[in-house]
């Protein structure tokens, strides 16, 4: 048993007296015994000296002690007993375990630390160097945890060369985006969303007819006001698409006050997010994206967790063994308007700039043709913007065309590979240079785009910009048997099933159809029956009979 301290003073009778340091740390063990009477001390005077040795000696007590515990308490002092002088006639001892002495040297320091580090603080006020860290600093969406986010993580992980090449395209235009989405006060993952649409490639077109970095169908591309025709396709057009995308996005998420909700929106459709939303409302069930994911298609119910993703990736790489090259912050392109119209190639040739590097960054124009127009700016790389003007201004003092190319129309009677002979280029590439497909008609008054007189266009396509529409994909078309197609035609043709030709008797949809062929305006079998347009059918089917009576009617 370790032996108590005792502190003896001149006083009378025994006291207790417990001197407190800390309210919440009591020291206990000290009882006063009685040495010489003394009538000069009073209670008070003996307390207040009490308290002055205890202060000047630093006593302290770890916070093991309890009020009322049994046995000794250890105490530790801060500064040496040297340090304060006791009270005349007083002798303080401090409790110390039974045979070792008390040392204050021998007392080890106790050190408060910290189970977890320091959160790190976040400059806003001065901008990143990097983009990445731009683009960190700018989350705002909530996370969505879920097994589909960590399948898409794996996903991405697991593909190293596409990760790479993926965000090896997003340097060209991510800086602009960061900076338009910053300007309106939107979350920064957005950045990333053209990754999960086009994979950052301004050229991606989808079976649904989607095009561009933000893959807008024609319809919403229409309702943005994304110019669709035969010179450009503004759904490929970095500024004017990107614009539009940032427009829509907002008009959804005020809809929904839900940032996943306006991602599923984007690619569902409003529509058929309001009906789910309004389903579960019938239903009392909760409206919010977890609960309502469960009724999205596949595509869908996987979009919102690519993007979730991809933000784990770029906000950690290295916790996922991936390093992130850095992105300078600053812009990676600027704008020049056209002077007039010019051709693609004369453009990348005076900015010195690769033709690949310049379609990348003018990827909307269907012709090697650029319009002059307003609101339709010229991009390139910063620091080539100079470089282009000073050599436009010296092309022009020599009275050089800018464009190389002319329209022609076609004259009556006329053929397509006649044209292509009269300005020298084989007729595939006629229809490479205007988009022509096999369901383009192409016949009297058609306007194409040929080489002009003295041109080199003609000669050496290879170093033309070719920056086409994206060729429509084959619909899929469910093979049918002969006798669906022989009953169909025969029915729409008034003619009788048994007597219409054996083989083919329907061509195709575009079909031109013959002068003499069985099918007149007059003729109709029925009043609701509708006679196939462009429907060839053959001789033989020249001789079937018709309803007489039917065409009396029409009479």
């Amino acid at each position: 048993m370790a032996k108590h301290s005792e502190l003896r003073f001149d006083g009378e009778a025994p006291a207790s007296i417990r001197c407190v340091v800390c309210p919440t740390l009591p020291l206990d063990g000290f009882r006063l015994l009685p040495a010489q009477r003394s009538t000069t001390l009073t209670p008070l005077l003996t307390l207040l000296r009490l308290l002055l040795a205890c202060l000047c000696l630093g006593l302290s007590v770890p916070s093991g002690a309890a009020p009322g515990t049994a046995g000794p308490t250890p105490v530790t002092a801060a500064t040496p007993p040297a340090a304060a002088a006791a009270p005349a006639g007083m002798t303080l001892a401090l409790a110390q375990p039974a045979g070792q002495a008390f040392s204050l040297d021998n007392q080890p320091p106790q050190e408060i630390s910290n189970d977890l580090p320091p959160l790190k603080t976040i400059d806003l006020t001065t901008p990143p160097d990097d983009l990445w860290q731009r683009i960190r600093n700018g989350f705002a969406m909530p996370n969505l945890d879920s097994p589909l986010v960590a399948d898409r993580q794996a996903w991405y992980l697991n593909r190293p060369e596409m990760l790479k090449n993926l965000i090896e395209r997003s340097r060209r235009y991510l800086y602009y985006i960061v900076d338009e989405l910053q300007k309106r006060g939107m979350p920064t993952e957005l950045a990333l969303l053209p990754m999960v649409e086009s994979a950052y490639n301004p050229m991606a077109y989808s079976r649904a007819h989607a095009s561009g970095l933000w893959q807008f169908i024609p319809s919403t591309g229409r309702n943005y006001r994304l110019e669709q025709n035969w010179w450009r396709d503004q759904r490929r057009d970095i500024i004017a698409s990107t614009s539009a995308a940032l427009d829509y996005l907002q008009t959804i998420y005020e809809m929904n006050g839900d940032w996943h909700l306006a991602l599923a929106s984007y690619n569902w459709g409003e529509n058929a997010v309001a009906r789910a939303i309004a389903k579960n409302k019938a239903l009392g069930l909760p409206t919010d994206y977890t609960s309502l994911s469960q009724d999205m298609p596949l595509e869908t119910r996987y979009y919102v967790p690519k993007l979730q993703a991809l933000k784990n990736i770029i906000a950690r790489p290295e916790l996922f063994g991936i390093k992130l090259e850095p992105i300078p912050n600053e812009p990676y392109f600027g704008k020049v308007s056209k002077p007039a119209d010019i051709d693609v190639t004369l453009a990348a040739r005076l900015a010195e700039t690769p033709l690949a590097e310049f379609k990348a960054l003018n990827p909307a124009y269907n012709r090697p043709v650029m319009l002059a127009g307003k609101g339709t700016p010229m991009l390139l790389p910063t620091d080539k913007v100079q470089i282009f003007l000073a050599n436009l201004q010296t092309h022009e003092e020599q009275e050089k065309p800018l464009s190389s190319w002319r329209t022609y129309t076609m004259r009556r009677h006329e053929r397509f590979n006649s044209v292509a002979a009269r300005f020298r280029i084989t007729p595939a590439q006629l229809k490479q240079i205007n988009g022509i497909t096999r369901r383009t008609r192409i016949g009297w008054g058609t306007t194409l785009l040929v080489p002009a007189r003295g041109s080199k266009a003609g000669s050496n396509l290879h170093a033309v910009n070719l920056t086409l529409a994206p060729r429509e994909l084959p619909r899929q078309k469910s093979v049918r048997d002969r006798e669906h197609f022989v009953g169909k035609s025969a029915k729409r043709a008034a003619v009788r099933k048994h007597m219409v030709a054996r083989k083919h008797p329907v061509v195709g949809k575009h079909a031109v159809v013959r002068k003499r062929a069985v099918v007149r305006k007059r003729v109709v079998i029925r009043k609701h029956v509708v006679v196939r347009k462009r429907a060839v059918i053959r001789k033989q089917a020249h001789r079937a009979p018709v309803n007489k009576h039917a065409a009396k009617k029409k009479r």
